[in-house]
């Protein structure tokens, strides 16, 4: 009897803990706010329950918080909670490291500014006095170019709705323009690659008729040089990644690897390029910039060199610097590791040309190059850039884990996945709210620092306000690292 009941009692507790893993496997497939275990039902819960985990065990068996790469645990853990909408309250101190060469250190003023005092940090506009119809950005933090491609349907729309509710821009990317970019009603920035992907005719040359198509619904173009992940490399999208939808709309074969040209087969100079600059913004209307990584001096040089021969019409409406710490697609460790300047280095290079040039007031500079945290936005501020573009940042935003598959097809959270079933991950409806809060809090943290600094909104921050911690330990003031080479007023 007791046998039976033993065998009875057993298969009821083994009968309940199917159910209990049926009911757990229904409820996470079903439910939007956990991409992870959307796709990974059930075993899901190990990865969070790991990571719980981690937090006490990592300081005697696994990597700190500050240690990971490309990007560490505790700047993840900052772009979720700005995502989320938590506020970025932390205790018992930073373990941020305050002596090692690199950090960076902002000068906190004895008085700083009241809230009555504070200025909304202003907009500025993109080809004022140039394009027939300059283009007003209002946020300091935007949309880093990540092409429909690269990165999914699911996270492009999301990206876009996400975007119109913070009011920043939103960069295309070289793989052409998408319905999913134009989703949301954002203000968008058509990104033109080395491929010329949704501008070029059935030749691959530039198409004026598509320029004009495409100038009714985006607010600038960028002629895309080069990025920091692959200096003197075109754009690389696996084979397994082109779709029908992606081949249809880039006008190349489906499932085949989509390898754009190392440069624009018409620009081999910087006088090419200033004579591209000024066509795309006579046929347009529409402010035209100029996205690059920078490997020293000659670039700039030549460029303002041709514009002050050429003429300031000639000139880009805007910069983007990306340093060679960038990257959120495929790119081959050759020149992710070793190819361009980093941000650090190239961004201040590019403003004191343009100073010494006098045409720092003609051309607006956007820093792009592993930017995600408040604190490197500010940095971006006080060495002369008016902008910040990010990718990573905004990907994480969306709910990406750093797995790293983002070239395999494979992403877990349905990020850089064309895989529907790993689509799933990533609901639109829930992951745009997290893109627009978190470029509104970078937005908030950026004049947090600056009010901090003493100054009314974050444009008026300057290199004064910020040091760098050098090899000895000690910072120095990052005016004395880079003098202002000329006048250094900008417009606010």
């Amino acid at each position: 009897m007791k046998e039976v009941l033993s065998y009875g009692l057993g298969t009821l507790l083994a009968f309940g803990a199917i159910a209990g893993l049926f009911f757990i496997f229904i409820r996470d497939i079903t439910q939007k706010k956990h991409a992870v275990l959307r796709n990974y039902p059930v075993i899901g819960h190990l990865r969070y329950f790991f990571e719980q985990l981690g937090e006490y065990f990592r300081q005697y068996f696994f990597s700190g918080d500050r240690e990971e790469m490309p990007f560490d645990r505790a700047t993840r853990s900052w772009v979720y909670r700005l995502a989320k909408d938590e506020p970025g309250i932390i205790g018992f101190g930073s373990t941020y490291d305050m002596h090692k060469p690199g950090a960076l250190i902002f000068v906190n003023h004895p008085f700083p500014v009241l809230e009555d005092e504070r200025l909304p940090t202003p907009s500025l506009r993109l080809g004022e006095g140039y394009a027939r119809e300059p283009f007003e950005a209002r946020s300091i933090v935007n949309i880093s170019g990540m092409s429909f491609g690269a990165i999914s349907a699911p996270a492009v729309r999301a990206l876009s709705r996400g975007a119109a509710m913070a009011g920043c821009w939103m960069d295309t990317g070289e793989g052409g323009l998408s319905p999913h970019h134009l989703e949301g009603g954002c203000d968008l920035i058509m990104q033109i690659g080395t491929a010329k992907y949704g501008v070029r005719d059935a030749q691959g040359a530039l198409s004026r008729e598509r320029l004009v198509e495409l100038s009714r619904v985006v607010k600038a173009f960028e002629i895309k040089l080069s990025q920091g992940a692959k200096p003197g490399k075109g754009g690389v999208l696996p084979g397994a990644k082109v779709t029908p939808e992606i081949a249809a709309i880039r006008g190349i074969p489906e499932g085949l690897d989509s390898i754009s040209p190392n440069r624009h087969l018409d620009i081999a100079n910087a006088g090419d390029l200033l004579q591209m600059i000024a066509r795309v913004r006579d046929i347009t209307g529409r402010p035209v910039g100029v996205k690059t990584a920078i490997g020293g001096w000659r670039f700039m040089n030549e460029l303002v060199d041709g514009i002050l021969r050429h003429g300031s019409e000639y000139a880009p409406d805007f910069l983007v610097i990306d340093g060679g710490e960038g990257g959120s697609g495929a790119a081959p460790q050759a020149l992710a590791d070793h190819m361009g300047l980093s941000i650090d280095e190239a961004l201040p290079r590019v403003v004191d040309a343009l100073l010494e040039s006098g045409l720092r007031e003609r051309i607006r500079v956007v820093a792009s190059g592993k930017i995600v945290t408040s604190a490197r936005a500010a940095w971006a501020l006080c060495t002369g850039a008016d902008f910040v573009n990010t990718a990573r940042g905004f990907m994480f935003s969306l709910g990406c884990i750093q797995a790293l598959r983002c070239h395999a097809n494979t992403c877990p959270t349905g990020v850089t996945t064309h895989n529907k079933r790993l689509q799933r991950a990533l609901v639109v409806e829930e992951k745009y709210l997290r893109v627009a809060h978190y470029c509104a809090n970078l937005n908030h943290e950026v004049d947090m620092i600056a009010h901090s600094c003493g100054v009314r909104h974050a444009r008026e921050l300057r290199r004064e306000h910020v040091r760098l911690v050098q090899g000895n330990g000690q910072s120095m003031a990052f005016n004395m690292l880079y003098p202002y080479p000329g006048p250094h007023e900008r417009a606010a």
